[in-house]
C-alpha cells in the first residue's frame, strides 16, 4: 500500500527510486537514442588540494559475477564527468550523482542505464565521479560539493557549443549518498567552497530542479545513515554543530530549486525518515516539492507487490515538466 502525505506548500505526495550504488534498473534497456559518450576530468589540472591529499584512483568490482563496468571507486584522485549525448538533443541536461555511502562511488566508466533512459528522451546525461572525504582532502566534508559545483559549471560552460544544452535547463539527481551530494548542491550552489580556476567558475552552479532518490539527508541521530555520517564527518561525527552543518534539510534557502524526493518504506539501508525530513523542510521553506514513499523496493527501484516495476523516471520528468524541465 502506498502511503500519501499532502502538504500545503508544493505537492508532497508519496513514491519512487533506483539502485543506490549501481544506478541500474532491470526495467531500463539500452538507449536507442544515444549518439555518443565521452568522459573527461572536472578540473583543468589537479583538483583543489591534490598537492596535500596525494590520492590515486582505485576501483573494485562490485560483484564477482558483474559485468566489466560494474565497478565502484573507494578512492578518487581525479574526479570525472561521463556524458551521454542524445542523437536528438532537446536542450535539457541532467547531472547524476551516484551513491556508495561515502565509502565509495558506485559508477562505471561508461554511462549507465539511467543515462540511457534520459538520452532516449533527448536529455543529455552527465554522471559524476566525485571525491570522498576519507581520502583526507583539505576540503574535508565539502569535497564532494566542490566537485558537484564544478560539474554544474562545466556543463554550462560547454552547453551550447559542445553539447547542444540550454544552460538554463540543467537538473540534478542523486541516489542514496549521492542524494546528499545533490541536495547540498541544490541548497548550497552559491557557497564558496573553492577558489575559481577558470572562466567556467564564474557561471552558476544552481540546477533548475532536483531529484533525490532514497537519499541520505540528515546527520542527526533521528533517521541517520550511520555509515554515511561516519565517512563524511570523520572525527566530528558526534559533534552537534557538524551534524547540523551537514544535514541537508537544515537552513534551506528560499531560492532552493523545486525538489522531487522519493524513497521506499521498506528500505533497510537508509531510513525513509530522511526523505520525510527533507520534505518537511522544503515545505517550511516554501520550496515547491513532491514526496513519494513507496511501500516496497528496499534500497533500490520501487516495485509493486506483484514485482512489477514502477515508472519512477517518468514520474520525475512529468513532475519536473511543471517547473520548466526538460521541456
Amino acid at each position: 500500500m502506498t502511503t500519501r502525505r499532502t502538504f500545503l506548500t508544493g505537492s508532497l505526495a508519496a513514491a519512487l527510486p533506483l539502485p543506490a550504488l549501481a544506478q541500474q534498473d532491470p526495467g531500463i534497456g539500452a538507449g536507442a537514442g544515444a549518439a555518443a559518450s565521452d568522459r573527461f576530468p572536472l578540473w583543468p589540472k589537479a583538483p583543489p588540494g591534490a598537492d596535500r591529499a596525494k590520492v590515486s584512483d582505485k576501483w573494485v568490482k562490485r560483484s564477482p559475477t558483474g559485468g566489466p563496468d560494474d565497478i565502484a571507486w573507494p578512492h578518487v584522485g581525479v574526479p570525472m564527468l561521463s556524458v551521454l549525448k542524445p542523437a536528438r538533443p532537446n536542450g535539457a541536461a541532467v547531472l547524476i550523482c551516484p551513491g556508495g555511502g561515502y565509502v565509495r562511488v558506485a559508477v562505471g566508466r561508461n554511462p549507465g542505464g539511467i543515462s540511457r533512459w534520459f538520452a532516449d528522451r533527448g536529455v543529455t546525461a552527465f554522471e559524476l565521479l566525485y571525491r570522498l572525504p576519507h581520502d583526507r582532502w583539505p576540503a574535508g566534508a565539502d569535497v564532494a560539493l566542490q566537485d558537484a559545483q564544478r560539474a554544474m559549471r562545466l556543463i554550462r560552460a560547454g552547453a551550447g557549443k559542445r553539447w547542444s544544452v540550454d544552460p538554463a535547463r540543467v537538473a540534478i539527481t542523486g541516489f542514496s549518498a549521492g542524494g546528499h551530494v545533490a541536495a547540498r548542491l541544490a541548497a548550497r550552489s552559491t557557497q564558496v567552497v573553492y577558489a575559481p580556476t577558470d572562466a567556467a567558475d564564474r557561471l552558476s552552479a544552481a540546477p533548475i530542479v532536483a531529484g533525490l532518490f532514497y537519499p541520505v539527508i540528515t546527520m542527526f541521530d533521528d533517521g541517520v545513515h550511520a555509515q554515511s555520517r561516519r565517512e563524511l564527518l570523520g572525527t566530528h561525527a558526534a559533534d552537534p554543530d557538524w551534524q547540523r552543518r551537514y544535514s541537508a534539510q537544515v537552513d534551506l534557502p528560499a531560492d532552493m530549486p523545486p525538489t522531487f524526493v522519493a524513497c521506499n518504506a521498506d528500505d533497510p539501508v537508509v531510513p525513509f525518515r530522511n526523505s520525510v525530513l527533507m520534505a518537511e523542510a522544503l515545505r517550511a521553506a516554501r520550496v515547491p516539492a513532491e514526496l513519494h514513499v513507496f511501500e516496497k523496493g528496499g534500497h533500490g527501484p520501487p516495485r509493486r507487490t506483484s514485482g512489477a516495476a514502477v515508472p519512477w523516471q517518468q514520474m520525475f520528468t512529468d513532475w519536473a515538466g511543471d517547473h520548466g524541465w526538460p521541456a
